[in-house]
């Protein structure tokens, strides 16, 4: 018999305290819907879930679902993400960062994590500010972002966290906006049933220290709307490039640009990793010459 479950299941009693307004509540709700469909579908139980976060305004998210949890320190979520799913492949593990900690401190490991396709999902909650420390820029920044740290303006140009996925081997990339909460549901729950890495980037406006919600909402288009085909890698590159997370006036693709399947780093590691009778055996040697 099915597991079945309502949405309240998933509720904790933490108080939220995010700003009035911010991209994270439609984050937290899209993951929400998203785990409570797949669930009653049967995917996965609910004890088979496990949330990450780092450090930052996103983080506060797996103290709101009512989930397994971890919080790791800044910009490490993959690691510990990494560790939890080689010790049990059945779990399902979903990691939160934001573009700090993603982009900034943490960005070797989501590269290695790309480039192993290691199976885990992260939502990177890009609102391209420090929001947490009041402002100061970020890796996907605008040119010219007046913020904490740079009162005239940044002179750096950002990075594209989409084609940089792509190019590092990630096997599903894709981009959400946090004001089209059903939109990103769907795209949540294919990251989640995707096998192998699985990387969204949601574009979630800050209100207090940059407030995005009128530019996204001028240019944001779903690629489902334009029958891109996700497994054409040339096409999601140059979708990619059609927005370089500049101030510029131009459309922006939300979506899944791509996905494909490979072996997983976790699948290759088993065939590689030693029996658990040869475990015992190797503890065993181990505790014999500490006597």
């Amino acid at each position: 018999m099915k597991e079945k479950i309502e949405l309240k299941d998933l509720n904790t009693y933490a108080q939220k305290t995010w700003c009035p307004g911010c991209g994270n509540f439609s984050i937290e709700i899209a993951t929400k819907l998203a785990i409570l469909e797949l669930i009653n579908e049967g995917f996965a139980k609910k004890e088979e879930f496990v949330l990450l976060s780092g450090i930052g305004c996103h983080a506060k998210i797996v103290d709101y679902i009512n989930l397994n949890s971890f919080y790791s320190i800044h910009g490490r979520v993959i690691p510990p993400a990494t560790g939890i799913k080689l010790a049990n492949p059945k779990l399902k593990i979903i990691g939160f960062e934001g573009d700090g900690d993603a982009y900034n401190e943490g960005i070797s490991h989501l590269i290695w994590a790309a480039k192993r396709n290691t199976d885990i999902t992260l939502i990177v909650h890009d609102n391209r500010v420090f929001a947490l420390t009041t402002g100061q820029y970020t890796a996907t920044s605008p040119k010219g972002f007046k913020g904490g740290s740079t009162p005239k303006g940044t002179f750096e140009e950002p990075f594209n966290p989409i084609e940089l996925m792509l190019a590092s081997g990630a096997t599903f990339v894709a981009r959400g906006y946090a004001a089209r909460q059903g939109h990103l549901k769907e795209l949540i729950k294919r990251a989640i049933c995707h096998r192998g890495f699985s990387f969204i980037d949601v574009l979630q406006p800050c209100v207090s220290f940059f407030n995005t919600y009128e530019f996204y909402n001028q240019r944001v288009y779903e690629l489902e709307e334009k029958n891109h085909d996700v497994r054409d890698f040339e096409r999601a590159l140059k979708l990619a490039r059609k927005w370089d997370y500049s101030s510029c006036d131009t459309k922006i693709p939300i979506g899944v640009f791509y996905q494909t399947q490979k072996p997983t780093f976790e699948e290759l590691y088993q065939q590689k990793s030693i029996s658990e009778k040869e475990k015992i055996q190797n503890l065993k040697k181990i505790l014999e010459k500490l006597r």
